[in-house]
């Protein structure tokens, strides 16, 4: 993970923190000037391009695509693991619609000394209000957008055109990332013993399905696990659903 992080300069100087960078360089900064500009716009100081936090990939850097979170604060926020459960996430998993926070938005549900240390640490840097929302690309993979600072709430206008430029910008940045796949491709028989399986049935429910053997159907099963680096066919349902293959 190291090797892909890396601080890229705002125009005005600040480091902030970007994955971008795994892209074509030219590509790569205007994406980053695109939310950049976002911020602006509407406002705010601090910006927060996201990956949605997934049950194998939950922890704020591995999510995090581009911010200008002030470095300490990163680091502290990586520390305290919370992103994945944060009451921004937990809102956004239960509405479609944008949330505007003025509640310590980033910190956990638990009341402790470690939440309230968040809650100080970002008050203090200015991050006070959080304006969010999730979208996903043609790829239906979800992301967040969280912008933050003094500001507060924003009119409904201001909430279409900022959700109409992350889709803009979602279609741009799908074109430079597209949807991974499998080193090697799964078999059609592959495919419909992980539906199967995804649907909670046993090999030998799958074997009755499709007229095989529970040894075929468990062959074809231990094949997807090899080509999706799986060690059990939960874990290779999770990332067939991730490859768009079920």
């Amino acid at each position: 993970m190291k090797n892909r992080e890396r601080a890229v300069r705002d125009g005005a100087g600040d480091d902030v923190f970007s994955r971008l960078d795994s892209r074509p360089k030219a590509s790569a900064s205007g994406l980053f000037r695109q939310i950049e500009e976002m911020a602006k716009t509407a406002g705010f100081s601090y910006y927060l391009l996201a990956d949605f936090p997934r049950g194998d990939r939950s922890g704020f850097l591995a999510n995090c695509l581009a911010s200008n979170w002030p470095k300490n604060l990163i680091a502290f926020y990586e520390e305290a693991d919370l992103f994945y459960c944060s009451k921004l996430i937990t809102q956004l998993k239960r509405q479609i619609t944008p949330v505007f926070c003025d509640n310590a938005p980033f910190e956990g549900a638990a009341a402790n000394q470690e939440n309230h240390s968040l809650t100080t640490l970002f008050r203090m840097h200015g991050l006070k209000n959080t304006f969010a929302f999730a979208l996903h690309d043609a790829n239906l993979r979800q992301y967040v957008f969280a912008f933050s600072g003094e500001r507060t709430a924003l009119p409904r206008d201001e909430v279409k055109e900022q959700v109409f430029r992350g889709m803009e910008f979602l279609d741009a940045f799908s074109r430079l990332n597209p949807v991974e796949q499998p080193s090697e491709a799964l078999s059609s028989r592959e495919i419909e013993c992980l539906r199967w399986s995804a649907a909670g049935k046993s090999s030998d429910e799958i074997a009755i399905i499709l007229d095989l053997s529970p040894h075929t159907v468990a062959g074809y099963l231990k094949s997807a696990m090899r080509k999706l680096d799986s060690v059990n066919r939960m874990q290779a349902v999770a990332r067939a659903f991730r490859y768009r293959l079920l």
